[in-house]
């Protein structure tokens, strides 16, 4: 399916936010997921990484990205390459939030910081 309509996308919710999934071998049969990650003020994901490079591009609010050991601050307009193999955990600013836009390859698998692989999340499924 080339055309993916916005009634089709797909919706997953978190204690820390929404991410609508856009594109994703289940939605339209890409070999790339595409999403948009909707954070809740004040909130973060879990200390993770993941097996596949991830793109995040910030379009509003503001957020921390903890990446390798390095922390830094993000806004709008700023793009964060996370490359595979490195530890990351992005928290939301406390005022607004954040809303980004996401890719990774299709598949990509979330491990814990014990080893444990946690599986495709499911907006990139």
């Amino acid at each position: 399916m080339p055309v993916i309509r916005h009634t089709e996308c797909r919706r997953s919710e978190t204690p820390a936010g929404v991410m609508t999934t856009f594109a994703s071998p289940s939605l339209g049969d890409a070999t790339r997921a595409v999403w948009r990650v909707e954070a809740t003020p004040a909130t973060s994901g879990p200390l993770h990484d993941f097996d596949a490079e991830q793109v995040w591009t910030f379009l509003a609010g503001a957020a921390t990205v903890e990446l390798g050991g390095e922390t830094f601050a993000v806004a709008p307009g700023d793009t964060v390459v996370m490359p595979p193999s490195t530890p990351r955990r992005v928290t939301a600013g406390a005022g607004e939030g954040f809303t980004a836009v996401v890719t990774a390859p299709a598949g990509a698998k979330a491990i814990l910081p014990d080893g444990t692989v946690h599986g495709v999340p499911p907006w990139i499924a």
